[in-house]
């Protein structure tokens, strides 16, 4: 990567030193790199939505992490080192994340949503 980096950093004019780490390389293309282009928000786009991401590294805003969790723990608990046996019960853990759970699930998460915004509106008032 260093030398590719390297490279496209020099034909694009940006400076960078010669010992420059791939680290301090990343932070700089980083910086100049052109915001991605995502087909979903186009096609959002396209019928007048936009789609609202939520923040990295935040897994209880998301709820399909609940609903793999879900499925995993089922495969974990019925587990016998079998790959027919995995086919089985991931099917099974699939079944578990029914309508109900994900209407739970989405509830839990607006809760922490809010409790988030409330945190946030007293920080500001200090």
């Amino acid at each position: 990567m260093g030398a590719k980096a390297k490279d496209w950093l020099e034909q694009n004019k940006i400076y960078c030193r010669d010992d420059c780490l791939k680290p301090e390389l990343v932070e700089i293309l980083r910086k100049v790199a052109p915001e991605p282009v995502y087909a979903i928000d186009e096609i959002a786009a396209s019928f007048g939505h936009k789609v609202i991401r939520t923040p990295p590294y935040h897994p209880e805003l998301q709820p399909i992490e609940t609903c793999w969790g879900v499925t995993k723990n089922h495969v974990g608990r019925n587990c016998d080192f079998t790959v027919k046996n995995l086919i089985k019960q991931l099917d099974c853990g699939f079944n578990k994340v029914t309508a109900k759970t994900c209407e739970k699930i989405i509830a839990k998460v607006r809760t922490v949503e809010d409790e988030f915004w409330t945190t946030a509106l007293k920080m500001d008032a200090q």
